[in-house]
């Protein structure tokens, strides 16, 4: 017996007990006031006053049993001698004792419940153990009681059967990327099975997907290696688009001497900028560029004393 589902209710509300004992307690007390045992003792002994006691008790003992209660979000199926009778609830309502009684209280919130698939062998032949979540409310509490015998044992079957025909269908990459996909299909799968019931499968979220340990090690591997070949992709690529970006460098060069002029002042400035850089200028771009002349002339200048300023 789940917790959401109770037969031969036997809950007792505190109403019922309060108005059970008042009148008992009131009822004793008006026939001790009317009858007055203590004045005369004969009257206990009397067929009148154990029927007035009697008569309390069982008053008393049909309101505990007539009055019951429903929480907001319940609803309780009544039965006549075994027979459906209908629905009470929420909030306090009476029963006929002895002839009726409450089968079920229906629980009629959006609840969830776990399930999951342990070790099923995906389509490429993975074993996996995959762990679900689906939510459902109960919309006609008539048919969820009358149609199936356990609702939510029910439902919990239908969903380890539906994820372990979609797991064996499908391969582990797909699983892994499409999730939701996978939800949205079970749970389309769910509902056409339990609209017939009065519940509705509002949605199914797997939780995770656990594969064995040498795997992972492996799709590692395999990861590291997919990233590694991206990378010299990558590399090749750069070297080719900068080969071919030489050589229409060097076109335009040779059509025009004078842009190789400037770029190859350029470079040698850029590597003099910098204190303590040494520049290797190849001697055909000092022919080129005339620019023997210039370092000569500039390294006498640096070795050359300033001269000196006499004094009158």
């Amino acid at each position: 017996m789940s917790a959401t589902t109770m037969t031969n209710d036997t809950r007792l509300p505190p109403q019922a007990a309060i108005l059970g004992t008042a009148i008992f307690v009131v009822g004793i007390t008006t026939m001790v006031l009317v009858t007055a045992p203590w004045r005369e003792p004969e009257v206990v002994r009397t067929y009148s006053f154990w029927g007035i006691m009697i008569g309390i008790i069982f008053l008393a003992w049909l309101a505990v049993n007539s009055l019951k209660v429903a929480e907001q979000w319940e609803r309780a199926v009544v039965l006549r001698f075994g027979a459906y009778k209908g629905l009470r609830g929420p909030g306090c309502f009476f029963i006929i004792p002895i002839l009726e009684y409450i089968s079920h209280h229906v629980d009629q919130r959006i609840r969830a419940r776990q399930f999951g698939a342990e070790t099923t062998l995906t389509r490429d032949t993975v074993p996996v153990d995959v762990d679900a979540i689906f939510f459902f409310v109960i919309w006609d509490a008539e048919k969820s009681v009358l149609e199936v015998e356990r609702y939510e044992d029910a439902i919990m079957y239908s969903a380890q059967t539906a994820l372990r025909d979609i797991i064996g269908k499908h391969e582990l990459a797909d699983i892994l990327q499409n999730r939701k996909e996978l939800g949205q299909t079970l749970q389309e799968i769910l509902d056409a099975k339990t609209h017939d019931w009065g519940i509705t499968i509002q949605s199914v979220e797997i939780r995770d997907i656990t594969i064995p340990k040498q795997l992972e090690q492996a799709m590692s591997k395999e990861a590291q290696a997919e990233r590694e070949r991206r990378a010299r992709i990558i590399l090749g690529t750069a070297e080719t688009e900068i080969a071919e970006k030489f050589a229409t460098a060097a076109q335009r060069y040779r059509d025009n001497p004078v842009a190789l002029h400037l770029r190859g002042m350029n470079m040698l400035f850029e590597g003099l900028k910098e204190k303590g850089s040494m520049v290797i200028v190849p001697s055909s771009a000092l022919e080129t560029m005339n620019l023997g002349a210039q370092l000569g002339t500039t390294a006498l200048a640096a070795q050359t004393p300033a001269p000196t300023q006499s004094s009158d």
